[in-house]
């Protein structure tokens, strides 16, 4: 492929997810960071939690992403009465044409392209790690036997961080599925009053479909395949070290506060996300700065605080934001 073509490419994919992201947007008001951290997770083939309070329109944005991409939705409410059944599927008897019966599998609303587990957090341990199998090898196993899921296919998961009582936090490993942890912030002033007036009057905005799933999956082959330089990559390793106590790079707040850092998972994370970043700019490869605008989403849900931390309340944000000032982007220098 020549230089040109890989400029047309660029162009075209840059275009297609400027029209993707302006689509989401007649419904959606504001929120440009928490859309483009979505689609993000969209291109990358991974999954995304989304952290809020009540009311901000995290089901409505994922609802309309989904039906901006033309690829099929489903949403489960999870609940502490919820079974793993209601998301996978289960054996049911069914009657056959000729005369009797025999079990048939019901799939489950997993079997769908997006599917939105909203309020993950109020659901058993046991009914969350229903979603483990399929969020790490796109696939489960119901009724003994293994079923592929759909392609492409992603989990978007959201929780309340207000709500503590009746609900079951994440464990780590579950968390370390998810390639971002997207905060969505409260509108400000002017999303608002965009908000009253797009949502009370007589009409009604609905996004229309500007991609499809084949589209997408050669989207994600085009963004894993743009060209990263070895300073980039080596920042992204000098980051992830950084996020961990015992390392010679560690900031003052990780020795502090920090039990454990990053996994290598996360730094996956955060190149991957980089990579799409610089497409989404229209750049054909990442920078040093596409990394630190990435790095926070990947890493905030990755990194775990030790008992002081929680107990005085450290802001993983803050954290991080002192490991990135504070990782050198010259190699030569991270080395002296």
């Amino acid at each position: 492929m020549t230089i040109a073509d890989t400029q047309a490419q660029l162009e075209a994919l840059q275009h297609r997810l400027a029209d993707l992201l302006r689509e989401v947007q007649t419904v959606i008001v504001g929120q440009d960071d928490v859309l483009r951290g979505i689609i993000t997770c969209l291109l990358a083939g991974g999954h995304g939690l989304l952290e809020g309070v009540p009311g901000l329109g995290k089901t409505l944005m994922i609802r309309t992403l989904a039906a901006a991409v033309d690829l099929s939705f489903a949403r489960i409410q999870f609940t502490p009465d919820l079974m793993p059944a209601d998301i996978v599927g289960t054996s049911v008897l069914v009657d056959r044409p000729g005369g009797g019966r025999e079990l048939a599998f019901q799939p489950g609303p997993i079997f769908n392209h997006i599917v939105l587990a909203d309020e993950i957090n109020r659901a058993t341990p046991k009914t969350q790690s229903a979603l483990l199998e399929a969020m790490a090898e796109n696939q489960v196993t119901a009724a003994g036997k293994t079923r592929p899921l759909p392609e492409p296919f992603l989990v978007l998961a959201t929780q309340n961080p207000l709500e503590m009582e009746g609900t079951y936090p994440l464990p780590e490993a579950q968390l370390d599925r998810f390639l971002f942890k997207i905060d969505v912030p409260f509108p400000g002033e002017r999303e608002l009053l965009a908000i009253l007036d797009r949502t009370t009057g007589t009409k009604t905005a609905a996004a229309r479909p500007v991609l499809d799933g084949p589209t997408l999956l050669e989207m994600r082959r085009f963004v894993r395949a743009v060209p990263v330089v070895p300073s980039v990559a080596e920042y992204v390793v000098r980051v992830l070290r950084a996020t961990h106590p015992d390392d010679a790079r560690a900031t003052d707040l990780v020795k502090r506060y920090v039990r454990f850092g990053g996994s290598p998972r996360g730094a996956q994370a955060v190149l991957l996300a980089a990579r799409i970043r610089c497409v989404m700019e229209g750049r054909k490869s990442p920078s040093i700065d596409d990394v630190r605008a990435v790095a926070p989403s990947a890493l905030r849900h990755r990194v775990i605080l030790n008992f002081e931390g929680e107990a005085e309340g450290i802001g993983i944000d803050k954290i991080l934001a002192q490991v990135l000032a504070g990782v050198p982007a010259d190699a030569d220098r991270a080395r002296s």
